[in-house]
Formats: structure tokens, sequence, C-alpha cells
């Protein structure tokens, strides 16, 4: 974004009067200590850049250039993760995290939106002084009281949050088998940082990992369906994704052989069920105890009041 107006004279540069300024006490100690600078006026080719945003207390060192990169394009240039990473020799993951921080302070704005062809893309808006537009309605209006601005201003109600889509629920409810789930969950951030969840999204989505868990799949056959082939643009709703993959993409449940007439026997695969006794997972055709309690079981003597007496002469 060039701005050029070549009917305005050039003004003096101004200079900081501040009481705090850093080289004015350098100076005045007689330290020559500090940057000084040599300013040429730019009259082509410049964008104007905020201290607020140069100087930003809470920005990365990344964010800030990346703000300043992307305020200097002209409309309608294309910034994805991927265009800025083929540009700069930062990788997408920090380049989405500076996007991130940008979003979180108010120097982008991101919609999601769907073209006439049904297809979703990601439209960015660039702000070069957030809040500006709230500061001007603010002042546009007619100053009130402020008891009366209180009473007549309508009181606006936080967004709601959208709930979440459901996810696959398991056949049986297993303690280790849900925390395995847990600790998938917990662990996709390793592989994505963009797939950070709370805890009331892992809380979500656990019941439907334990039921691709009891389908025979391995954590990390789970860990891999969940972040393999990733959209490039930021995940808004991270947790949403990943409980529609749970659903779209659960595989089938393992098949159940039956003896085939000219072959040999193949044994029934029975579901996985939790021992009354140990509460370890077994697979029986029926609830109840696994081998080794029905072996302990049967090997306990019967009570003394159960055992035959011998008969006396």
């Amino acid at each position: 974004m060039d701005t050029q107006n070549t009917s305005v004279r050039p003004h003096p540069q101004s200079r900081n009067s501040g009481k705090n300024h850093p080289s004015r006490h350098a100076r005045a100690k007689g330290h020559p200590g500090g940057v000084t600078h040599d300013n040429t006026r730019h009259t082509t080719r410049f964008t104007v850049i905020g201290n607020h945003l140069t100087q930003h207390p809470d920005l990365s060192l990344l964010a800030i250039g990346l703000a300043c990169h992307i305020q200097s394009l002209p409309t309608g240039a294309p910034i994805g993760i991927k265009t800025l990473a083929a540009r700069f020799p930062e990788g997408t993951t920090r380049i989405a995290a500076a996007l991130n921080e940008l979003e979180t302070h108010g120097y982008l704005r991101r919609t999601r939106e769907r073209t006439p062809t049904g297809r979703i893309v990601t439209r960015t808006v660039s702000c070069n002084q957030p809040g500006r537009r709230d500061a001007t309605s603010e002042t546009s209006e007619a100053p009130k009281p402020p008891a009366r601005r209180a009473a007549t201003a309508p009181q606006q109600k936080p967004p709601r949050r959208r709930a979440l889509p459901a996810v696959p629920k398991p056949s049986y409810s297993s303690p280790t088998l849900l925390q395995t789930a847990t600790d998938v969950l917990a662990g996709l951030r390793r592989t994505d940082p963009r797939l950070l969840l709370s805890a009331t999204d892992t809380e979500h989505l656990a019941p439907g990992v334990v039921a691709w868990l009891e389908r025979d799949l391995t954590p990390t056959a789970v860990r891999h369906a969940l972040t393999s082939d990733l959209p490039n643009e930021p995940l808004h709703r991270p947790a949403a994704l990943l409980a529609h993959r749970l659903t779209a993409q659960l595989p089938p449940p393992p098949p159940f052989h039956a003896p085939a007439p000219t072959s040999t026997p193949v044994a029934t695969r029975h579901p996985l069920r939790n021992c009354d006794g140990c509460d370890r997972g077994f697979r029986s055709p029926e609830p109840g105890r696994c081998r080794d309690c029905q072996a302990a079981q049967e090997h306990v003597p019967p009570p003394a009041e159960a055992r035959p007496v011998g008969q006396h002469g």
C-alpha cells in the first residue's frame, strides 16, 4: 500500500520532546551511546506504520515484522501461510503463530466465506490502527451524562459458544481406553500447534477416540488420522474439525470370521468386554470374568460348611 500526496509541502521532522526520552538522558549524562537516525523523507513507495505496532509491548518481533509487511502490500495480495513461508525463511508453524498474535491484538481480522462454487476461503482484513472504528463511532455521538448513557445503552450479551459436533460413542466403558484417548488428544499439539485443545474439548472428543481404539486401531494410527492432510489456513475451531474427522472417517468394526466349509475353521472374534473381577479387557461373547479370574475361582476351596461330612458307623 503506497501513500503519496504531491500537493502537500513536506513538513519538518518532529522530535520527541518527552522527558523520558532515552537519548536525552544519555546526552545529559555525557554518554554518546544509543541509536542515532540518518533519516530522509520518503516521497514515493512508503507505508505509514504506527509506533503502537513497531513498539508493541506484547507482540513478538516476527509478528511485528509480518504486520509491517502485510500493511505494505496492495489490496488483493495473497497472504496465506504457504505464500508467506515461500517469501520468508520462517516456516509455516512460526508464521501461523505470528498471524494468530496479530489477530489476537486486532491487527488482523480473518473470516471464512463460501464462494459461489462452494469453496471455503479465508478473507483477511489488515488493520493499521486497531479499535479506531469503535473510537470514531463513540466521538461522533453527542456527549451524554455517564448515568444516562449507562441507563440507555443496550446491554450486549457475550456471544454463545457454538456446540461441538457429536462424536461416535464407544460400545462399552473402559477407563484404560479413556485415559489413552485423552493422552492422544493432549499430544496432538506436538504434531501441529494449531491443535491445542481445552480440557472441555478434550472431554467431549475422548469418547470418539475410544470408539476408534476399540476397533483395534493403535494410538499412533488414530493420531495420524487426525493430523494428516490438515488445511494450511488457520484453524479457528480445531475441536470441531477433529469431531468431524472422528465421525466421518470412523473405520468399520473388525470382522467376525465364520468357519469356512472348505478351509480350516477360523476362531470367532468376540467383542471386547471388561472383566467383572479385575476390570481388565478381554474378548468374550457374553459379559463375565476373564480366564484368569475363572481359573482362580475354580481353585478356591469350598467353605467348611459345604464340605461333605464323613458318615459315622
